[in-house]
């Protein structure tokens, strides 16, 4: 038989009112820390767990937290999502997650409705508009992870330092043209990576884009790189590298022995690949610890996390 314990049971075993064990769950800087820990003790030794429906009507906070990614099937997502739902749980949150595959419409539609279930949002990588973001923060608290949004707490990867690092690396192999797969249009990350590109002399950059953030991307872009003249390469993403590769080998062109490629993002098929890639790592499990510990703190702030330059297989000098 299953026994129910209840607020009553916790009050009367740890020698304290009912309410002092509600304002322990509810808002426990209110309760003298000897008397917190005592309930809480109590509380786990009974198997006691509130209830957070009736929580959310006393104090208007559910307890739960919404994420929203551009692409659940895209192997940057997961780590960062699995941290991020760590950080809720330690602070007693739930973390809801949802795929935008990418549409902003759908992005929009999702985060709208969340707003009305939840404390707060983490957006990744958004591609609605700013101005559809702003009026979505006057709503609910949102932190955006790989945004810049004036206003909003963010959290930024610094993918543009990488890109230069990486850039570097195909200059210091004595590559001197070197064709910039970009992103989705409208991207952040693309124009930050277009950016730093552009910044590294005696390298003459080609634009070659815009793509889908996807291997099918990448592939398809294979034959404009191979026209392009460009000896090294500077891929959106890991998964646009990984099809680039393919699609350069379909065209007879081997990496790196005729192109070098590089990606971003440090993913495991990266790793698995041959070559293996050369990357730019992207602290994806620091951002989503950072970005939910920002939502539930109320911090308004810019954190820009360091990325670093990976050197594997897939970079040498040109012919």
């Amino acid at each position: 038989m299953i026994v129910t314990v209840t607020i009553r049971d916790v009050a009367r075993a740890s020698g304290v009112h009912v309410s002092t064990v509600s304002r322990t769950f509810s808002a426990p800087h209110l309760v003298n820390a000897a008397t917190r820990t005592r309930v809480l003790s109590v509380a786990e030794e009974l198997g006691y767990r509130p209830n957070r429906a009736a929580r959310a009507l006393t104090t208007g906070r559910t307890h739960n937290l919404g994420l929203i990614v551009a692409d659940l099937a895209n192997p940057f997502f997961p780590p960062l999502i699995k941290a991020a739902h760590a950080a809720a749980r330690q602070r007693d949150y739930h973390l809801f997650v949802a795929d935008t595959d990418e549409e902003p419409a759908a992005e929009e539609e999702l985060a709208l409705a969340f707003s009305k279930q939840v404390d707060g949002l983490v957006l990744c990588s958004p591609r609605s508009s700013g101005r559809t973001l702003e009026r979505l923060a006057e709503r609910v608290p949102v932190v955006v992870v790989n945004r810049r949004l004036r206003g909003v707490p963010t959290v930024l990867m610094d993918v543009g330092h990488g890109a230069g690092l990486a850039v570097e690396h195909l200059a210091g192999l004595g590559h001197t043209r070197v064709a910039l797969v970009s992103g989705p249009a409208g991207s952040w990350t693309s124009d930050e990576i277009r950016t730093a590109a552009g910044q590294v002399p005696g390298v003459e950059v080609v634009v070659v884009g815009p793509n889908a953030p996807t291997e099918r991307g990448g592939h398809a872009a294979a034959a404009r790189v191979r026209d392009s003249g460009a000896t090294g390469v500077l891929a959106y993403n890991d998964l646009v590298a990984i099809g680039l590769i393919e699609g350069l080998g379909e065209l007879g062109l081997s990496v790196p022995q005729d192109v070098s490629v590089v990606g971003i993002d440090d993913i495991v098929p990266g790793r698995l690949s041959r070559p293996k890639l050369t990357t730019v790592a992207m602290p994806t499990a620091a951002a989503g610890r950072l970005a939910v510990d920002l939502l539930i703190q109320g911090v308004s702030a810019t954190t820009s996390l360091e990325t670093r330059l990976v050197i594997r297989d897939s970079t040498a000098a040109p012919r």
